[in-house]
């Protein structure tokens, strides 16, 4: 990665930026204006952020930012509050640690934010193990509860289950009272799955997992498939899909192209296909959310002696800011289990 030295002006800020899309080198670390917090937005300074498979893909010119947003990578974020524009409403104070989501901005050391999107960072979680979860964590519970509205005692088979989605929606099935099943594609990430409470997994490259799930739900099949591969695997979700089940596709990491009678197959079995992003939301659903996830889950990442039902934010590896390259490399060849985390600057 290409470095420019560091600013001393207060008004600067290291950023990860991206002039010509292209591989992991494409991206470049460089001195870029502070954001300045606009009516309603809160400035943080940025100690964390974290992978998502949306920064590889922007990286590469596949997943533009919206209209409007920072052209900077970057999702969520993890810090401390720098300062507060006009008319916040909360009483958000200097140096308050906070977690959030974003539409971009997050591989930076400042960005600014919408208030409504601030979450504070449970007392006894470091801000690198809160970065790791705003954006995995709402989509799983967004997708769970918002989407597919998973229902007590029901089965939910989770597709990379040893990812950063994958790992937060096997712990948000389990505190709904529902059951996870998972697939994957080692047996390494099978038994962290497990170990985070997947009632059963299968390797999808040794075994046929659709086979699996009929045996595992004695042929009923899963009541919800939450589904970030897409096409290649579009025959096998329908197979194991129950009467009235819900298809829930976030992601086409496997294609986008499907051939053959999926229309006919989804509804003889009355299958509903319900497809779901989270950047492109606009601020007010993404505020509901943020507001459902504090009430309903945010809350469980407390103690375990105070918690029965404890969530936790699962992390694969950090990289520090300059090998952020080195961090997509590690997330483009699927090694991690759990999220790939950046160290922007060191907590004071």
């Amino acid at each position: 990665m290409s470095q420019h030295q560091r600013p001393s002006e207060n008004n600067m800020m290291m950023a990860v930026c991206v002039d010509t899309p292209g591989g992991p080198e494409s991206m470049l670390l460089r001195n870029v204006p502070r954001p300045q917090p606009e009516h309603g937005e809160v400035l943080i300074r940025v100690h964390a952020t974290a992978l998502n498979r949306a920064d590889t893909l922007q990286r590469k010119g596949l997943y533009p930012a919206p209209p409007g947003e920072s052209e900077v990578l970057g999702l969520e974020a993890a810090g401390t509050v720098a300062s507060v524009g006009p008319g916040v409403r909360q009483c958000w104070g200097l140096g308050d640690r906070v977690m959030t989501l974003l539409s971009g901005g997050g591989y930076a050391e400042y960005v600014a934010v919408p208030e409504e999107l601030l979450m504070s960072i449970p007392t006894h979680l470091t801000v690198y193990q809160a970065a790791a979860i705003p954006e995995a964590w709402l989509t799983a519970f967004q997708l769970l509860h918002f989407v597919a509205q998973v229902k007590e005692g029901e089965i939910v088979l989770v597709h990379a289950g040893a990812s950063g989605v994958g790992t937060a929606a096997v712990q948000l099935v389990r505190l709904a009272g529902a059951i996870p099943i998972v697939t994957a594609g080692s047996s390494e990430k099978l038994q962290m799955a497990e170990t985070l409470g997947a009632a059963a997994g299968f390797n999808y490259k040794h075994e046929d997992f659709a086979e699996k799930v009929s045996d595992f739900t004695a042929g009923r099949g899963a009541n919800v498939i939450l589904d970030c591969i897409g096409g290649s695997n579009w025959e096998r979700n329908v197979a194991c899909l129950a009467t009235d089940g819900r298809w829930v596709l976030y992601g086409c990491m496997g294609g986008k192209t499907v051939t053959g009678d999926i229309l006919g197959k989804l509804l003889s079995k009355r299958g509903q296909l319900l497809c779901s992003l989270l950047r492109s939301r606009s601020l007010q659903y993404k505020a509901d959310l943020v507001r459902a996830f504090s009430e309903r889950a945010l809350p469980h990442f407390s103690d375990p002696t105070s918690s029965p039902c404890r969530l936790r934010p699962v992390i694969d590896s950090m990289f520090s800011l300059d090998q952020v390259a080195d961090a997509h490399r590690h997330m483009e060849a699927n090694r991690n289990m759990g999220k790939i985390v950046i160290n922007v600057m060191n907590p004071q």
